[in-house]
C-alpha cells in the first residue's frame, strides 16, 4: 500500500507548478540552462530564421505591429456591417466575423432548430444577399477578413468569393483567414454536420481550391483556443493543436499537394490564459516545435512552410461576472503576454462577455488596450525582448518536450483522426477541466473576485447589448422571400451539381458550391445535402 502524504502545513514549502502542471523552480539562474545542455544557437537563433523560437520575422513589431483584429458579430448582417465599420474607424487593422449558432450549425434562419438563436450569438447568414449585406461598403481588396466557421465553411469561403466578385475582387487578390479546423471541433467545440472523416474530405478538397485561385488566403486557422477554453492545459492546447496541424498537412499530401505549395497558408490560433509567462514560452515553443516538425518530418523545403503564424485571443473562459471590471486587467495581461510571445494577431475580449455580447463602448475599450500596449509601453520596440531569461528558456523547453510526448503518444494511435474517433483527446481535456475547478472550488486555485476578496457588489449592473426578437423575424422573412423569387430551376440545377460532387470524391466540391451560392441557393440547403449524403455526427460523449 502506498504511504499516505500529509499535505505540507507550510505553503510557502509547498511546490510550484504551472498552470499545465509543469514544476516551478524558486529561482533560476545560468547552471539551470548548463545542466540541460542549452544551446543558444540551436534553441534560438535569430527571428526570422529557424526555428524561429523568436518570432517569424526578423524585425517583428519594429517593421509591422500585431494586426489588431476585433472579433464582431451580432444581428443582422446590416448591425454587424455598422459594427465593423466602427471598429475600422477606431483602428482596427483586420476584420474578424463571428456567426450565430444556426449559420455555425448549417441552419437557415427558418429552420425549427434556428429558433431563439438567429443573431444570438453572432450575425446570422443563411445566402449571398445576407453576404452582400454583411460587407457592404468595405472593400474586400483593400482589408484582410477571417471568418470563424467551421462545418459550413466550404459555404461561406464560397459566398466571400462571390461577394468579391461582384466588387470586381477575383478571388487571388483575396486576404484574410477561414478557421475550417474541424478536427478541433471534435475535440472541444462540439459545431459539426457529418462524420470526422468527411468533414476531412471537404477540407482536402478546400485546401486544392485555395492553393490554386486564392493563395494569399489561409485555408485552415489550426486553433487551439478552443480546446483550452473547453478545459485543456496550456501544454494540451499546444500538443492537440499541433497534432491538428500535423493531421491536415497529411491531408494535404494526400491530395497530392506539394508540400511548400500549401504549408505557407497554413495559420494558428492560440488562447491566452492567465499563467502570464507560461503562456509566454507556449508561443515560442510552438514555433521551433511547428518549424522543426514542418522541416524534418515533412521534408519541407520552403523556409516559409516552416514558419507558424498565429492569431491569439484573450481567454474568454477566464472572464468572471463577479466584479466584471476585473476582466480588464485580466485581458491586459493576456494581451501582453499575447504580444511579448510574438503574436501576429489578436483580438482582446471584452469585460462584459460573460453576461452578452460586447457593447460598442466595450468593445473599444478592449481595442485601446492593444493600442496603448503598442503606443505606450516600448514592448514593441524590441525583437523577443525576454529571450535568454533563464526561466523563460527553461519553460519554454519544458513545453515543447512536454507537447511532444503528447504528440509522439498520438503518432502511435496512428495519427490525429484515430485518436479523435477513439475520444482521446476529449478524455485528456475533461480530466483537466475537472482538476481545474476542484482547485478553483477547494480554494486551492484563487480567483479574485470568485474565491477571493469578495466584496458586496460583486453583480453590479453593467451595460448589456440586446439582440431584439425582430431580428429573428427579419432574418426569416428574409430567407423565405429570396427562395420565392430566385430562379428556381437554376437553384436547383446548381444543388443537383453539387449533390453528384459530394457523392464522388473524385469532384473537387468548392466550384459547384461556388455556382450554388451565385445562384442563391442557402447555406442550409447545402448543408442539407451533406446530411443526407455524408451522414450526421452524433456524439458518443467519451468518458
Amino acid at each position: 500500500m502506498a504511504p499516505v502524504i500529509k499535505p505540507d502545513p507550510d505553503p510557502k514549502k509547498k511546490p510550484r507548478t504551472t498552470q499545465s502542471g509543469l514544476p516551478l523552480e524558486v529561482s533560476y539562474g545560468p547552471e539551470t540552462l548548463a545542466e540541460a545542455g542549452w544551446e543558444p544557437e540551436q534553441k534560438l537563433g535569430r527571428a526570422g530564421k529557424f526555428p524561429f523560437t523568436r518570432g517569424p520575422h526578423e524585425t517583428m513589431y519594429r517593421g509591422k505591429v500585431w494586426t489588431m483584429r476585433m472579433f464582431a458579430g451580432f444581428g443582422t448582417p446590416e448591425d454587424t456591417n455598422e459594427r465593423f465599420k466602427y471598429l475600422l474607424e477606431q483602428g482596427q487593422t483586420g476584420l474578424s466575423t463571428a456567426f450565430d449558432m444556426p449559420t455555425l450549425m448549417g441552419y437557415d434562419p427558418d429552420h425549427a432548430r434556428s429558433l431563439g438563436e438567429v443573431g444570438r450569438e453572432g450575425v446570422s447568414v443563411a445566402s449571398l444577399e445576407d453576404m452582400e449585406r454583411l460587407f457592404d461598403g468595405i472593400p474586400l481588396d483593400q482589408v484582410s477578413t477571417s471568418m470563424t466557421i467551421n462545418a459550413p465553411a466550404c459555404i461561406l469561403l464560397a459566398l466571400y468569393v462571390a461577394v468579391a466578385e461582384k466588387q470586381g475582387v477575383s478571388p487571388d487578390k483575396l486576404r484574410g483567414t477561414l478557421q475550417n479546423d474541424m478536427l478541433k471541433e471534435f475535440i472541444a467545440q462540439k459545431e459539426w454536420i457529418s462524420p470526422v472523416r468527411a468533414h476531412m474530405r471537404i477540407i482536402r478538397d478546400m485546401l486544392a481550391y485555395c492553393t490554386e485561385h486564392m493563395p494569399k488566403w489561409n485555408t485552415i486557422s489550426i486553433s487551439g483556443y478552443h480546446i483550452r477554453e473547453a478545459g485543456a492545459t496550456a501544454v494540451q492546447e499546444l500538443a492537440f493543436t499541433l497534432a491538428d496541424g500535423i493531421g491536415y498537412v497529411d491531408l494535404g499530401i494526400e491530395a497530392g499537394l506539394d508540400v511548400d505549395a500549401f504549408a505557407p497558408r497554413l495559420s494558428f490560433f492560440f488562447d491566452v490564459h492567465n499563467d502570464f509567462f507560461e503562456e509566454i514560452a507556449k508561443f515560442r515553443a510552438a514555433r521551433r516545435l511547428w518549424a522543426t516538425i514542418m522541416k524534418d518530418r515533412f521534408g519541407a523545403k520552403n523556409p516559409r512552410s516552416w514558419m507558424l503564424r498565429t492569431h491569439a485571443q484573450t481567454a474568454g473562459v477566464s472572464l468572471m461576472a463577479q466584479q466584471p471590471l476585473n476582466n480588464v486587467v485580466r485581458t491586459t495581461m493576456q494581451a501582453l503576454a499575447a504580444v511579448l510571445g510574438g503574436t501576429q494577431s489578436l483580438h482582446t475580449n471584452s469585460y462584459d462577455e460573460t453576461y452578452a455580447l460586447p457593447t460598442e463602448d466595450a468593445a473599444t475599450l478592449a481595442l485601446r488596450t492593444q493600442q496603448v500596449i503598442a503606443e505606450e509601453t516600448g514592448v514593441a520596440s524590441v525583437v523577443d525582448p525576454l529571450a535568454g531569461s533563464y526561466f523563460i528558456e527553461t519553460l519554454t523547453d519544458q513545453m515543447e518536450a512536454a507537447a511532444r510526448e503528447y504528440i509522439d503518444k498520438i503518432d502511435a494511435m496512428g495519427g490525429i483522426v484515430k485518436a479523435v474517433e477513439e475520444g482521446f483527446p476529449q478524455r485528456e481535456i475533461a480530466r483537466s477541466a475537472y482538476d481545474f475547478q476542484r482547485q478553483v472550488d477547494s480554494g486551492e486555485r484563487a480567483i479574485v473576485g470568485v474565491n477571493k476578496y469578495q466584496s458586496p457588489g460583486d453583480d453590479d449592473d453593467i451595460p448589456l447589448l440586446k439582440i431584439e426578437p425582430e431580428v429573428e423575424k427579419q432574418q426569416i422573412d428574409r430567407v423565405k422571400a429570396l427562395r420565392a423569387r430566385r430562379d428556381a430551376q437554376a437553384a436547383e440545377a446548381a444543388l443537383a451539381k453539387v449533390r453528384a460532387a459530394v457523392r464522388d470524391e473524385s469532384i473537387n466540391v468548392m466550384p459547384p458550391i461556388v455556382e450554388a451560392v451565385k445562384a442563391y441557393v442557402t447555406l442550409g440547403e447545402i448543408c442539407d445535402i451533406f446530411r443526407e449524403e455524408l451522414g450526421e455526427h452524433r456524439d458518443p460523449a467519451y468518458l
